[in-house]
């Protein structure tokens, strides 16, 4: 059986309201926000998730604490799981931000990071999961870079496709992952018993 990643959004922030690019900075919850994710967790806790991991900024832990709270799931902050960094662009308007932004696919933000970078980072995160949770299903609530990374490394979409494509919200995307443990090595010699 695979790993199975379920992708899920943070909630709407106030900064989404303001059409901030948030980057780093931890940003919050807006009121519709805070309702989003008390769906989410109306949606995901009887989904047989083994466990929630989230980015450690604000307005991703803020969305996996209040649809988890009350739950057995356990919730783990992982900071690879951060958007991209922006450097000193972190907290401008979005649509100026993002007007060049294939610019920055292999070139840092000043002060921050590429998106190549980002995407490395989050994949990180992905060789270390089937360590402890291998064939189990777990939830991941992250950012724009974090669903890059899901799609350039398990579907094999191309950054240089995903940077030009628009980000559409919906509930969820789901990924499975094999455990290059369950593979076997053809080339090895079979073990035989000396008689």
């Amino acid at each position: 059986m695979p790993t199975e990643i379920v992708f899920e959004t943070h909630s709407w922030s106030e900064d989404n309201d303001r059409g901030i690019a948030t980057g780093w900075l931890p940003g919050r919850l807006s009121p519709r926000g805070r309702a989003l994710a008390a769906e989410l967790g109306q949606r995901r806790r009887d989904d047989g998730i083994a466990a929630v991991f989230t980015s450690d900024l604000r307005r991703a832990a803020e969305t996996a604490d209040i649809a988890f709270s009350g739950t057995p799931i356990p919730v783990l902050h992982d900071w690879r799981l951060r958007e991209c960094n922006y450097g000193h662009r972190n907290g401008m308007p979005a649509a100026e931000l993002h007007e060049n932004r294939d610019r920055y696919l292999d070139e840092p933000y000043p002060g921050g990071e590429s998106w190549r970078q980002a995407v490395h980072r989050v994949g990180r995160f992905l060789d270390d999961l089937p360590l402890l949770w291998a064939h189990q299903r777990i939830l991941v609530i992250g950012h724009v870079a974090t669903r890059w990374t899901l799609d350039h490394r398990i579907n094999g979409v191309r950054l240089e496709d995903l940077i030009n494509a628009d980000f559409a919200w919906r509930e969820g995307w789901e990924y499975r992952i094999a455990d290059p443990r369950d593979r076997q090595d053809e080339t090895l010699p079979t073990q035989t018993s000396a008689g």
